[in-house]
């Protein structure tokens, strides 16, 4: 099988990707094709960004690939960060970003939240969707030191540790991102057996 272009410059979503696709398929990044650029993200759901990126290196590189838009929704912020996860606060720092969720937290009780991953397939020019999600809560503080992102304040649902205090194997078998792969992965051993 030919390599496949998974449109992120994102370290932790390309090693937590591969790991979740083994030896089966091999990944190219954005900077292995020679994509600098600044991809846009201009939507306002996980689908529509997905779809962007996934267009954006069909259209510039001609070559099959698959882009990911994922993010936490919290159910007190009226589904916030949502899209806006990676530069929630007005910055790309996940810091800054976790803190802000935890301060508009403050005194709340309802921590419903969830993780939701959507991925964007261009294979043989046509379009193919998979999403997946855990739901949870958010913490009170952080705990845990792996992962990234939202990953210290998350509890998965059923639980009494974050995404942070887990294994990365544990936490790919239950994160809305190894959902997703898990149905991709399904997806093209099967047009691979075609």
């Amino acid at each position: 099988m030919s390599p496949l272009i998974f449109a992120t410059n994102n370290k932790h979503k390309l090693e937590e990707v591969q790991a979740l696709l083994g030896n089966r398929f091999k990944l190219k990044t954005l900077e292995e094709i020679g994509c600098f650029d600044d991809i846009p993200e201009t939507g306002h759901t996980f689908t529509e960004n997905a779809s962007q990126k996934s267009h954006y290196i069909l259209e510039h590189f001609h070559m099959d690939c698959f882009a990911d838009d994922s993010g936490l929704e919290v159910d007190e912020l009226n589904g916030e960060p949502g899209v806006y996860s990676a530069r929630y606060s007005g910055s790309r720092d996940p810091e800054t970003n976790l803190r802000l969720v935890l301060e508009k937290l403050e005194g709340k009780t309802n921590r419903k939240a969830r993780f939701r991953c959507v991925i964007s397939l261009i294979l043989a020019g046509k379009e193919h969707f998979f999403e997946g999600t855990v739901e949870g809560t958010i913490t009170n503080e952080r705990s845990g030191s792996a992962g990234f992102g939202y990953d210290p304040i998350f509890m998965p649902d059923g639980y009494s540790i974050t995404f942070a205090d887990m294994a990365p194997d544990e936490k790919n078998a239950i994160s809305h991102r190894g959902k997703a792969i898990a149905k991709l992965a399904e997806f093209l051993g099967k047009a691979n057996d075609k």
